[in-house]
């Protein structure tokens, strides 16, 4: 079984108004930067991935740390669910972990893992909706302040961001998730998602143009201009 999985910081409002990276430097470096990390190229990645077949111990915990917290920010924003995001995100390893004798290197471990997490959260939504409801679902906001403690920085950003995440249409809060938050190349995120690459660049600009004004708004209605009288 992986390691306990920690809590990430929060993604930050920054992250809406800053397009991803997605120059060659930036995907063939040996470390990548994603909302202040640095983590491992997805060549190294998917070398511990290949190693960890075998079960080599070591291989595993590389492959499960250098994932886990991108496996994490995804299901937790995908499924709207944070006080959920750690099951989510053991259930990902369990299954991955199940499949990683058959993975051949054909697209990059992290593009695959984030495939398993994404049928991890349908695979919960359908069972959610086959269960008679007993009570109704908490509101997201009240479910995020009890999962994460607010004395943490960035808390009250990263809770006004999944608000306004949770309110686009899911295609494009796939895409805007995988590429800004995530911090994948469009040309993955296309992979990922089974869509053309111009598809995944519209819905990522769709979905930031979208926060933009949302955030746009918010900040008006927080400072008012004043007229002054003649």
């Amino acid at each position: 079984m992986p390691p306990a999985i920690p809590t990430p910081r929060p993604a930050t409002l920054a992250s809406v108004r800053t397009a991803p990276g997605q120059s060659a430097t930036t995907r063939t470096a040996t470390t990548r930067t994603v909302t202040g990390r640095v983590r491992a190229d997805d060549p190294t990645v998917t070398a511990w991935a290949l190693a960890a077949r075998s079960g080599d111990p070591a291989a595993v915990e590389r492959f499960v740390r250098a994932t886990r917290a991108d496996v994490r920010r995804f299901v937790a924003h995908l499924s709207g669910e944070p006080q959920a995001a750690d099951d989510l995100t053991q259930d990902t390893y369990l299954r991955a972990l199940r499949s990683l004798p058959r993975f051949e290197g054909r697209s990059s471990a992290r593009t695959w893992l984030l495939s398993i997490a994404r049928r991890v959260v349908v695979d919960r939504y359908r069972f959610a909706a086959a269960r008679p409801r007993l009570l109704d679902t908490e509101d997201w906001q009240g479910a995020a302040e009890r999962a994460q403690p607010c004395a943490l920085p960035g808390f009250e950003e990263g809770v006004a961001l999944g608000e306004l995440l949770d309110a686009l249409p899911r295609e494009r809060r796939d895409a805007f998730v995988l590429t800004a938050l995530v911090g994948l190349p469009y040309e993955e995120v296309a992979e990922l998602t089974g869509c053309p690459i111009g598809t995944v660049r519209s819905r990522v600009s769709r979905a930031r143009g979208v926060l933009i004004r949302q955030l746009a708004a918010a900040e008006q209605a927080d400072h008012p201009t004043v007229a002054c009288a003649a």
